[in-house]
């Protein structure tokens, strides 16, 4: 078990931003953008075995040639104004009976990857996710903040659309993150580091929809380009927020309408969570949402 380096480039002082599949695949899609946007190269991989069981054995003319994992990469990019490297991994490592990563796997990876950015001198480590509230899917995804010391929350509350975590009504001053996205930024506060959690609004219920959220990933990606100071082109993650924003309205007409209309409610203003949909309501909603999406019958709301 280790990390595979290809190069290893002569940075300064590079900020490491991380981001695993998630709800809505919100941080993932932020990160994956940015990448994209600044030609980001390869830079090596922790290795999967001790990870991962594999996706699939790939057969050629009846051999086998390989058995496929998931990956977990490192990538960087070398810019006048910031050094980056960026860790992508295809999954969160799990004990097997939950999505997101808990356990030896899970601390094991996250210390691998801060390994890294120790050894390249790394000073700030990013992790993006998803943020779990009760908005409305027309409203704009604020961005909720997590940090590892008050200067940090000085200067992250100084950007528009920022809410720090402890700031959302009807939430106790205390809280979690869940999966690889929490723990990364605990470690790395523990390790010295500055640490930052960046995790996109998305509606509580879509929050268990089989697509993707991009409408968050763009106010994430928003407040890491600002933070970088790294212009972006907006233009692809806007196309994917048009097609999903399309699919989303074509469920949410297939709602009962008792449903809507407390959803409706919070156009007016963020409510918190048992005064705008029941628990029955919500327990309906995860039980119905896969005919929803597929537009099936039976979406009549029992009485």
């Amino acid at each position: 078990m280790g990390v595979i380096l290809y190069k290893e480039p002569k940075f300064d002082k590079p900020d490491l931003i991380a981001a695993w599949p998630g709800i809505g695949n919100i941080g993932i899609i932020a990160v994956n953008t940015l990448r994209g946007q600044v030609d980001a190269d390869e830079m090596g991989e922790i290795e999967p075995w001790d990870f991962f069981y594999p996706k699939r054995a790939l057969i050629n003319s009846s051999i086998l040639e390989t058995l496929d994992f998931p990956f977990s990469k490192f990538y960087y990019k070398i810019l006048k104004q910031k050094d980056l490297l960026f860790f992508v991994g295809e999954e969160q490592p799990t004990n097997g009976e939950k999505v997101y990563a808990e356990g030896k796997k899970a601390y094991q990876m996250a210390n691998l990857v801060l390994d890294i950015a120790e050894k390249f001198g790394c000073q700030r480590i990013y992790t993006s996710g998803a943020a779990v509230s009760f908005t409305h899917h027309e409203l704009k995804p604020r961005v909720w903040v997590v940090t590892s010391q008050e200067q940090l929350t000085r200067e992250i509350k100084t950007y528009s659309n920022t809410i720090l975590m402890s700031e959302i009504e009807g939430r106790s001053e205390r809280g979690s993150i869940t999966g690889l996205n929490g723990l990364l930024v605990g470690l790395a506060k523990k390790r010295g580091f500055e640490a930052v959690c960046l995790m996109g609004e998305i509606p509580d219920y879509l929050s268990g929809v089989p697509f993707p959220y991009p409408r968050a990933s763009r106010s994430v990606l928003e407040i890491l380009s600002a933070l970088l100071k790294i212009e972006v082109d907006y233009s692809v993650i806007d196309e994917m927020s048009f097609q999903v924003d399309e699919v989303i309205s074509s469920i949410y007409e297939k709602l009962p309408n008792d449903i809507k209309e407390k959803i409706e409610q919070r156009k007016m203003g963020r409510l918190p969570a048992l005064e705008s949909i029941t628990e029955e309501d919500g327990n309906w909603l995860k039980e119905h949402l896969d005919e929803l999406f597929r537009g099936g019958r039976g979406n009549e709301k029992p009485s």
